[in-house]
């Protein structure tokens, strides 16, 4: 698998963070860097923590990505599916399935 063009992984950043400012309040700052073609996105909460949320897996397309959950059991990330089925999905779906978890808020995981 290829890894995300310069664009992209600035299209996937830019997406993240404005998710991450509309819908989740308790992350002071996101952080996505990449690692060939996994974007690994980590939350900052408001106390300076760093919470591991989640791994994305550029698939090709700038709008799908793979999904893995950070674990924290394990200390890893694990490939996981997203509240719609699918192992594949948008940055701002992973970034709020992941939120949902570790910010403990399960409406991110309804359709609105």
């Amino acid at each position: 698998m290829p890894t995300p063009p310069e664009s992209t992984k600035s299209s996937l950043s830019y997406k993240v963070h404005a998710r991450a400012a509309e819908r989740w309040p308790a992350l002071a700052s996101v952080d996505v860097r990449f690692r060939g073609k996994f974007a690994y996105i980590n939350g900052q909460l408001g106390d300076g923590t760093t919470q591991p949320l989640c791994r994305l897996r550029y698939s090709g397309y700038a709008n799908q990505w793979g999904f893995a959950i950070y674990l924290a059991s394990k200390d890893k990330y694990e490939d996981s599916y997203l509240p719609n089925g699918s192992p594949i999905g948008t940055p701002e779906e992973a970034l709020d399935c992941a939120c949902g978890l570790y910010l403990a808020d399960p409406t991110a995981w309804t359709t609105e």
